[in-house]
C-alpha cells in the first residue's frame, strides 16, 4: 500500500487547509463546459410521484430547531405526504432566480458553491400509501426512484447496531457524489460532504420534529453494506449519515441484497479523479455493526466538549422566550433562506443575535452525543463581533452552557475578519462571524479517523441551525464562508491553540 493510500483524517485536513499562498496558487479557472449537473438521473427506473400538495410545517422555526434529541409520538410513522415534506424542505428545489443572464436554482439547504452534491435515499417498510423498498429522492420531479422492492431496513439495523434504526419505519440515507463538488473544490470536497449534509439534516430534523416524528442523525454504521444496498460505488458516491424517522416495533430481518448497478446519466463529459477524497473516506470506514456500536459508545462517553475555564469578561446573552419569539413558520423560513451576498454595517439587535446563537446550539440529536452532555460535544464556537448592539466589538468565545460570551480581545476587527475569510468583504461587513472549531488531535486520538467526520458534521449542523434561526427574523441574513485555517487558529490563540476551524458562518443586516 502506498503512502497516499494510508492518508488519514489529520493528514487530509492538513493537506486541504487554505493559506494565502495556496489560494493564490489555485487553478486559474473553472471549465464551465464540463460542469456536472446537480442531479442524479437514473435512466430506466420506475418512480413514485410525491404529492404536489406538500404538508408545510407550520410551527415557528425558532421552536422546532431547538429540539435537543428524538421526540415525537411513539409508534408514529410518516405517510407519503409527510415524506414529501421531509424531502422537499431538506433537499428540494425551492426557487429559481435570474442573475447575470443565467438562472440560479436554490435548494432548501445551503450548499458549497450551489453544487448540491448531497442526495437522499429512503429505506422504508410498508407504509399506508407506499410499498416497502429502497428509493432515491429526485428533486427535479419531486418523485422517488424505486431502486429495490421489499423491506431492507434490517440491512441498516445490522450495519448500524442502532436502536433508533432498528425501530424506525423509514430511514433516510445521505450520500455525497464527489465529482459534483470536486469540479470546483477538488480535494476539499470531503470536508464539504459533511458541511453540506449538515445543513440538509438541520432542515430534515427540524421538519421531522415539526411533524411530530422522532428523528436523529446516526454517524456510526458499517459503510460498505449501506453502499451496496443503495447500489453506489463509494469511489464515486458514498454514504454519509443515516436518519431514522419515526419509531415503533422492530424491523424484520432483511433478505440478502442482490447486487444492483442501475444505469445513471453521466454528470458531465468527463470526470476527474481526486484520490485524496477517497482515501480520507476509507480512513474512517467501519467494518460492521459491532464496530459501529463500539465507536458510538466511545463517542458518547468521550463528550469532548470545550473546557469551562477562562477569566475573560462575560456578557450574558438575552434570547427571547418562546412566547415572544418570531413566529415565522418553518416552511416560510426555509423558502426564504438564501446566502446573503452583501451586508450593510448597521448593528443588529442584541436580543435577536442572542436568540439566533442560543437556539442553534442547544444540543444536536446525534447518536454519538450524550443527550445530557454539553450542547456542543465536539466543537467550540469563537466569534468576531463587529456590529451587535450592546456588545463591544471584539473577539469572543461562546459558552453555551452558561449562555455567555467570554471576551478574549477588545477592538473592531473588520479588516481581520475579512482577511481570515479568504479576504472576502462579506466577513468584514458582517455583524458577527461564528467559527466552529475542534481539537482534531484529541478527537481523532479518541474516536479514530471517523471522529473527523463527526467534528465536521456537528459544526455543520449547528451552522445549518444558524441559517434557520437567522432567516426566521425578517431583517437578518447569513451565509457560510471559507477561511484560512491556521490564521483563524492564530487569531483566537492562545485560547484556541490546538483547535482547527471546521465551519464559518456570518450574519448581519442584508444590504
Amino acid at each position: 500500500m502506498s503512502d497516499r493510500e494510508e492518508t488519514g483524517a489529520l493528514e487530509y485536513h492538513e493537506r486541504t487547509s487554505h493559506t494565502p499562498r495556496s489560494v493564490r496558487r489555485a487553478s486559474p479557472g473553472l471549465d464551465f463546459e464540463n460542469k456536472p449537473r446537480p442531479y442524479k438521473i437514473y435512466e430506466a427506473l420506475p418512480s413514485v410521484e410525491l404529492p404536489e400538495a406538500i404538508r408545510s410545517p407550520q410551527q415557528p422555526a425558532l421552536s422546532v430547531i431547538t429540539q435537543p434529541g428524538p421526540d415525537g409520538e411513539e409508534g408514529r410513522a410518516p405517510d407519503l405526504e409527510a415524506l414529501a415534506g421531509l424531502c422537499y424542505y431538506s433537499a428540494g428545489s425551492t426557487k429559481r432566480i435570474r442573475r447575470g443572464g443565467r438562472e440560479i436554482e436554490f435548494r432548501a439547504a445551503a450548499a458549497t458553491g450551489a453544487l448540491y452534491h448531497v442526495d437522499l435515499y429512503l429505506v422504508v417498510g410498508d407504509l399506508t400509501d407506499l410499498d416497502a423498498g429502497v428509493y432515491h429522492f429526485d428533486p427535479r420531479a419531486l418523485s422517488l426512484d424505486a431502486l429495490r422492492e421489499g423491506d431492507y431496513r434490517g440491512v441498516l439495523a445490522t450495519a448500524s447496531g442502532s436502536e433508533a434504526v432498528e425501530r424506525a419505519p423509514v430511514t433516510v440515507v445521505t450520500t455525497s457524489t464527489w465529482w459534483r463538488n470536486a469540479w470546483k473544490y477538488e480535494e476539499r470536497t470531503f470536508r464539504h460532504a459533511f458541511w453540506d449534509s449538515g445543513t440538509v439534516l438541520a432542515n430534515l430534523l427540524s421538519v421531522a420534529h415539526a411533524l411530530d416524528l422522532r428523528a436523529e442523525a446516526v454517524l456510526g454504521f458499517a459503510d460498505e453494506p449501506v453502499a451496496e444496498l443503495l447500489g453506489v460505488d463509494p469511489a464515486e458516491e458514498a454514504p454519509l449519515e443515516l436518519v431514522p424517522i419515526g419509531a415503533g416495533g422492530t424491523v424484520p430481518d432483511a433478505p440478502e441484497p442482490e447486487p444492483i448497478d442501475p444505469e445513471t446519466r453521466p454528470l458531465s463529459d468527463r470526470e476527474e479523479e481526486h484520490p485524496l477524497i477517497q482515501e480520507a473516506w476509507r480512513a474512517g470506514v467501519l467494518p460492521d455493526g459491532e464496530a459501529a456500536r463500539e465507536w458510538r459508545s466511545a463517542a458518547v462517553e468521550a463528550s469532548l466538549g470545550p473546557p469551562r475555564t477562562g477569566d475573560g469578561e462575560r456578557i450574558a446573552l438575552d434570547p427571547v422566550d418562546h412566547e415572544t419569539e418570531s413566529k415565522r413558520p418553518l416552511h416560510e423560513t426555509i423558502e426564504r433562506r438564501g446566502s446573503c451576498r452583501e451586508y450593510d454595517r448597521e448593528p443588529i439587535s442584541f436580543r435577536k443575535f442572542s436568540t439566533v446563537l442560543e437556539r442553534a446550539t442547544r444540543g444536536t440529536p446525534i447518536d454519538a452525543r450524550d443527550p445530557g452532555g454539553p450542547a456542543l460535544a465536539f466543537v467550540e464556537a469563537y466569534l468576531i463581533v463587529n456590529g451587535v448592539e450592546g456588545v463591544p466589538a471584539g473577539a469572543y468565545r461562546y459558552r453555551p452552557e452558561e449562555g455567555e460570551l467570554e471576551r478574549l480581545m477588545a477592538g473592531e476587527f473588520r479588516e481581520e475578519a475579512g482577511h481570515l475569510a479568504l479576504d472576502q468583504r462579506l466577513a468584514a461587513d458582517a455583524a458577527a462571524c461564528v467559527y466552529f472549531t475542534a481539537d482534531l488531535d484529541r478527537v481523532v486520538d479518541t474516536l479514530g479517523d471517523r471522529g473527523y467526520r463527526l467534528a465536521q458534521f456537528e459544526a455543520a449542523i449547528a451552522a445549518g441551525r444558524l441559517y434557520l434561526a437567522t432567516y426566521a427574523h425578517r431583517d437578518l441574513g447569513g451565509t457560510g464562508l471559507t477561511f484560512y485555517d491556521d490564521l483563524v487558529t492564530e487569531f483566537f490563540s492562545p485560547r484556541a491553540e490546538g483547535r482547527a476551524p471546521m465551519f464559518l458562518y456570518t450574519l448581519g443586516r442584508p444590504a
